[in-house]
């Protein structure tokens, strides 16, 4: 078993077994699937251009500087479960089940991002899990690491019209990555263009209660609104949408790959 594998075996069944990932709130419902990994260099020339404008920006900041001595960047995607996706898919404010998936889940997944980094050191390399480090900051709509970035450069998908990242596993769920200094074989990128998944269907834009989707992609502005004023103010602490991720032909699976 390589040690990547023996990483994925573990995150597995930390979402199998692990309380953080059955919300005792909804009569023990699962919040995630099992996981799926992705592994980029650390020098991977993306991470740089990620700091251009209109990508992410020149306040990102890349693997390095999060670790000096970094080699290698693990990227993962947790599907939410079928509960929570199927619950979803009706129209007007997001189902509870969603809105617990995505607050609750965030603890889960915080969860596995402190698993993995305590592995990689026991087996000796450094780590660390740049949206959990102080020096985590969010600058407008987007922040100073990009989980979605990070799993593109890492081959597990690519961008639709709402900004959703599009894997093998489609686009509802949550990502997370880790930056170490143990190097690993980088996953192969399967795309060249940034939508390569994405077949502009349309189905998102209609989904989307904000309006904030259109053909020529997503507008931040009413998506946040929506989110963050009409949703948070019904459901605090709680908050969320995923409208665009559910009820579409890539909720489970990439439909733009041949």
């Amino acid at each position: 078993m390589t040690e990547i594998t023996r990483l994925y075996t573990i995150a597995e069944d930390f979402i199998r077994t692990n309380p953080l990932n059955f919300d005792q709130e909804l009569n023990g419902m699962p919040i995630y699937d099992p996981p799926i990994f992705g592994v980029a260099s650390a020098q991977d020339p993306l991470f740089e251009k990620l700091r251009e404008p209109g990508v992410v920006g020149p306040h990102y900041l890349s693997p390095q500087e999060w670790l000096p001595g970094a080699k290698t960047v693990i990227s993962y995607f947790l599907p939410f479960s079928s509960q929570v996706r199927e619950a979803n898919r009706s129209g007007g404010y997001p189902a509870i089940e969603w809105l617990h998936g995505r607050f609750e889940g965030e603890f889960c997944n915080n969860g596995l991002r402190e698993l993995l980094c305590s592995e990689l050191k026991k087996a000796g390399a450094e780590s660390l899990a740049p949206s959990l480090d102080p020096r985590f900051k969010n600058f407008g709509y987007n922040s100073n690491w990009s989980e979605r970035h990070a799993a593109f450069v890492a081959g597990l998908g690519t961008f639709g019209l709402s900004k959703s990242l599009i894997t093998a596993k489609g686009c509802a769920g949550r990502y997370g990555s880790v930056i170490t200094s143990m190097e690993y074989e980088p996953t192969p990128r399967e795309y060249q263009d940034i939508y390569e998944y994405c077949t502009k269907c349309g189905s998102c834009i209609r989904r989307c209660p904000a309006n904030a989707i259109t053909m020529n992609g997503k507008e931040h502005d009413p998506c946040h609104h929506f989110v963050h004023v009409e949703v948070e103010h019904r459901f605090a602490p709680r908050y969320g949408c995923g409208k665009c991720q559910t009820g579409v032909p890539c909720e489970y699976s990439r439909p733009g790959k041949a």
